[in-house]
C-alpha cells in the first residue's frame, strides 16, 4: 500500500512538473514568423525592405535587459520596427521595463509607434510619448510620414486608440474620430502601411485600400485550440475571427501579431509569444 502510494505521488509530482515546464515554455519561448508581401505598388527601392512587427509586450521582461527579445530582433536585421501598441500593463505598470526594450531596439533600427488601449487607460500617456520621444521613436498617432530609399517613397501612416475616448471595456469602442482621421491619412495612389491597435476593425481598412495593416490587440485568442484557432480576444468574443496571421481582402492585408505578453489572463497555451518579421517584395 505505502509502495503504491508512493508511486502515485512521484507520478503527480513528475504530471505537475511537466506541466509547469510547459506553461513556462510557451509563456516565454519567442517565436519568430516571417511572412513575405508581394504588391506590385512597392517601389524598387522598398523591393526586399524588412519591417520587425512587435505588439502587446504588456510590460513582461524577457531576460535582463530584455536582451532575450532583443537578440530575436537583432537576428532578423529589420529596417524598420513597428509597434502597434500595449508596450505597458495598465494593471502592473512598470514603464521601465518596457523603455529597456526601447533603449535596445533603437540601436537596431528606428521604431514606428502607435498607442494600444492600455496607454489609453494609463492615465499616464503623456509621461509615456515623452519618453519615447525621447528615445527618438516616431509616434504615429492620427499621423504619418514618408519612408524614403534613394528617389523612391512609401508612407506609413498610424491612428490613436478609440479607448482615449472610454475608460474600459464595458463602455465598448468609440468609433467616432476613426473613419474620419484614416480618411484624411489615406492615399491609394502610394504605397501604405497602416499601424493600428486593433484587428477587428479590418472593415474600415479595407473600405480606404490600406495596402498592408499592422495590428495586435487579440493576444493570438489566448488559448490557442489546434486545427481551430484562438479562443477569445478583448472586442471580438469568442472564437474570434482575426487572432494571427494575414487576412487578405480586396487590396488590403491585415497582419495580426500574437503579440508578447499577457494581462488579464496570466498564461497562453498553444501560443508562444511572437514576433513577425514581414518583408516586402515587388511582383
Amino acid at each position: 500500500m505505502l509502495r503504491r502510494f508512493r508511486k502515485r505521488k512521484s507520478m503527480f509530482i513528475i504530471i505537475l512538473i511537466s506541466i509547469s515546464l510547459f506553461f513556462l515554455w510557451q509563456n516565454n519561448d519567442i517565436t519568430v514568423t516571417e511572412i513575405n508581401y508581394y504588391n506590385d505598388k512597392i517601389p524598387d527601392g522598398f523591393n526586399g525592405y524588412s519591417i520587425i512587427h512587435i505588439s502587446d509586450l504588456h510590460n513582461k521582461s524577457f531576460g535582463k535587459n530584455q536582451e532575450y527579445l532583443l537578440k530575436k530582433v537583432r537576428i532578423a536585421e529589420p529596417d524598420i520596427i513597428v509597434i502597434t501598441g500595449d508596450l505597458i500593463d495598465r494593471r502592473k505598470y512598470d514603464l521601465d521595463i518596457a523603455m529597456k526594450f526601447i533603449d535596445g531596439a533603437m540601436k537596431i533600427a528606428p521604431i514606428y509607434y502607435v498607442s494600444g488601449n492600455h496607454e489609453a487607460w494609463s492615465k499616464d500617456y503623456k509621461n509615456i510619448s515623452q519618453r519615447l520621444l525621447d528615445y527618438g521613436v516616431k509616434i504615429l498617432d492620427d499621423n504619418k510620414v514618408a519612408l524614403k530609399e534613394g528617389k523612391h517613397e512609401i508612407e506609413i501612416l498610424g491612428l490613436s486608440d478609440p479607448d482615449f475616448l472610454t475608460s474600459n471595456y464595458l463602455e465598448g469602442t468609440d468609433l467616432s474620430k476613426l473613419k474620419e482621421e484614416l480618411s484624411k491619412l489615406s492615399d491609394d495612389s502610394t504605397f501604405q502601411i497602416l499601424l493600428f491597435h486593433r484587428p477587428e476593425l479590418f472593415d474600415l481598412y479595407t473600405d480606404e485600400n490600406i495596402d498592408i495593416i499592422f495590428s495586435g490587440h487579440a493576444h493570438g485568442g489566448q488559448f490557442r485550440i489546434p486545427l481551430i484557432g484562438g479562443l477569445v480576444a478583448p472586442d471580438q468574443g469568442l472564437f474570434p475571427k482575426y487572432t494571427s496571421g494575414a487576412y487578405v481582402r480586396n487590396q488590403s492585408t491585415l497582419i495580426v501579431s500574437r503579440g508578447l505578453g499577457n494581462s488579464i489572463i496570466p498564461v497562453r497555451i498553444f501560443n508562444r509569444p511572437e514576433i513577425i518579421k514581414v518583408t516586402l517584395l515587388k511582383k
